[in-house]
């Protein structure tokens, strides 16, 4: 069996694709309540600043910074995951994975990915803004309401109307 390396760098910037294990399903848009309260819990527990976020029907996108020091995103991702999955409805499990610890809801693995420098957080931070329109959940990114985006527009960092250059995320994420 492959054993999987993780970046270990203290203190930095990663980007995060989850799954759940089931896809196509609106589990993660449903039960966004839920995802929420667990997120915010494990994030006071365990801090990180959450840089961007989208959550779809089916997968979170999520770019975090680590405190100093610190590299364990692997524990904080567990605990969400596990956290959510707590509690839910056994039908809302896939049948291959009832036994195992993601309580069947989640692919075992995610993708990270330590951001390099200023360029590579701005094409991660615009992946995740625009993935919702990528997928044909909306045509304006300013429609999805489970995104950061909005909290970007507040804050003046982008405009309601902004609809990314995709161009430049595209050839980065090799799409």
């Amino acid at each position: 069996m492959p054993r999987y390396l993780r970046a270990k760098i203290k203190g930095s910037i990663f980007f995060f694709t989850v799954v759940l294990a089931e896809r196509p399903s609106a589990l993660l848009v449903d039960e966004i309540d839920r995802l929420r309260q667990t997120y915010r819990t494990v994030q006071q527990r365990r801090p990180f600043e959450t840089v961007a976020i989208c959550v779809l029907p089916d997968h979170i996108h999520a770019v975090w910074a680590l405190p100093e020091g610190d590299s364990d995103f692997s524990t904080r991702w567990s605990l969400i995951k596990s956290g959510f999955s707590r509690g839910l409805d056994p039908r809302s499990r896939s049948a291959s994975k009832v036994n195992k610890r993601e309580k069947g809801i989640w692919q075992r693995r995610y993708w990270e990915h330590a951001i390099r420098d200023d360029a590579d957080l701005e094409r991660h931070v615009d992946y995740t803004h625009f993935n919702p329109v990528k997928h044909g959940y909306v045509t304006r990114v300013a429609d999805w309401p489970h995104s950061s985006f909005h909290r970007y527009v507040e804050r003046g960092f982008l405009a309601v109307d902004w609809g990314g250059d995709m161009r430049n995320v595209q050839g980065a994420f090799g799409e």
